[in-house]
């Protein structure tokens, strides 16, 4: 249960953030939103706030906000249709009736003869059975079309996605990522407030009881400065050492209160795998890096944290797309699961790393330049400002179309994959 509720709120915390950041560009550049939606399928959860229908669905596979004019319209009115209108106390039509006009008695019926929602705001027609009077109002820009007893409210041009500059729609397609990279930034600032940065240096923090460092005489605060004949000046180029030596007998110099102390340690042998895939040895000694509290170096460590795994990401990235990496290493959503549940065995500050780390991966994945995804929506808002008008709507929306099929696809392996893992 306690992996369960925080599966939930990690996931939950990943795809709000995401999503948030596209809404609010969204709604700063005037376009409406029409839904923000947490999960895909059917809705176990809503409600409407601000023009906007807030909805948690059932499929916890990411989310999703829909603004206007990204998908064609669901109703469209044409010459011979026979609609209702009611009317706001400006005389300006506020409700549009396309069907179960019986329902809506004080509803004047009309037959269309001409509509204009995106850009005049105009509807004309005549009163069913009189064509001698053609009849002309005007529509609120916050009216609604009523079909099947739902509401859905009307588009004018100036609040769809098309109408709006190539960089304030490049900036609302970027902000679910850059909300992704902004979070993982504040968790480590978090992390690091709760617990202190890592200092640069090779010094001791935590020696574990039983280990080979505490067999060998380490004491917290102890700085290496020399293993062997190597000079060491920092936590990276100790650790580095000690994995590459697993089971070999290592001598030591260490500073302590301003002494040198001579120590010999032999590390453990563990398992791991590298990043092929392939299993590898490594040594350990059983000791944890020294922290430290201050202001400076916790907002540092905010961005480099975040720096170093975005560039390890696209390092992986990158070997997945020429081949050196596996695709059976890829992990979907059970696979996510499973990993969270390691995690959260070891407490809630390494389950916010966790999250800070698959933060960044959602950042990064978003913005590759495939179909269906931010990157490649992206890649058409590039497309048009290099020439000069966009590109068919038909021809983006097959392009979308067939990679979010693609994407589907490589879901359902990538999670046959997980579930192989987890049985065999």
């Amino acid at each position: 249960m306690t992996t369960v509720i925080a599966f939930i709120f990690m996931f939950g915390l990943l795809v709000f953030i995401h999503e948030w950041g596209h809404m609010i560009f969204a709604k700063r550049a005037g376009m409406l939103v029409r839904e923000f939606a947490i999960g895909f399928g059917p809705k176990i959860f809503s409600f409407v706030r601000n023009e906007t229908l807030y909805t948690i669905r059932l499929i916890p596979a990411g989310g999703y906000v829909r603004v206007a004019g990204e998908d064609p319209e669901i109703i469209e009115l044409k010459p011979g249709h026979h609609i209702g209108l009611e009317f706001n106390d400006e005389g300006k039509v506020n409700k549009i009736i396309v069907n179960n006009k019986s329902k809506h008695p004080n509803a004047r019926v009309i037959e269309v003869e001409h509509v204009d929602l995106d850009h005049r705001l105009i509807i004309q027609g005549y009163e069913i059975g009189d064509e001698d009077e053609k009849l002309h109002f005007e529509v609120d820009q916050k009216a609604f079309f009523i079909m099947d007893e739902r509401e859905t409210q009307i588009a004018p041009y100036d609040r769809q996605f098309a109408s709006k500059s190539i960089g304030q729609r490049a900036m609302q397609l970027f902000a679910g990522p850059m909300m992704n990279f902004i979070l993982a930034i504040v968790i480590f600032i978090i992390l690091g407030v709760a617990q202190g940065t890592p200092v640069d240096e090779a010094i001791m923090g935590e020696i574990q009881a039983d280990s080979p460092a505490a067999e060998a005489g380490f004491q917290a605060d102890d700085e290496v400065i020399r293993i062997g004949e190597t000079a060491v000046s920092t936590w990276e180029e100790f650790t580095s050492v000690v994995r590459e030596n697993p089971g070999q007998e290592l001598s030591m110099v260490v500073l302590r209160d301003g002494t040198e102390e001579q120590l010999t340690v032999v590390p453990n042998t563990a398992e791991t795998v590298d990043q092929q895939g392939e299993p590898i040895s490594i040594g350990q000694i059983g000791v944890r890096q020294a922290f430290e509290k201050t202001v400076l170096g916790t907002l540092t460590y905010g961005f480099e944290q975040t720096y170093e795994i975005t560039r390890l990401i696209l390092t992986n990235l990158l070997m997945l797309v020429t081949g050196q990496v596996s695709l059976d290493l890829l992990s979907g959503p059970v696979g996510i699961y499973d990993a969270t549940d390691q995690v959260v065995q070891t407490g809630f500050m390494n389950l916010l790393l966790w999250t800070a780390m698959l933060s960044v991966n959602l950042g990064i994945v978003n913005l590759v330049p495939l179909p269906a995804l931010d990157g490649g929506r992206l890649l058409f808002v590039g497309l048009e400002a290099l020439r000069g008008k966009p590109i068919a709507p038909e021809k983006e929306g097959i392009f979308h179309f067939v990679g979010f099929a693609l994407l589907m696809l490589l879901m359902i392996v990538v999670t046959w994959n997980d579930i192989q893992r987890l049985f065999l």
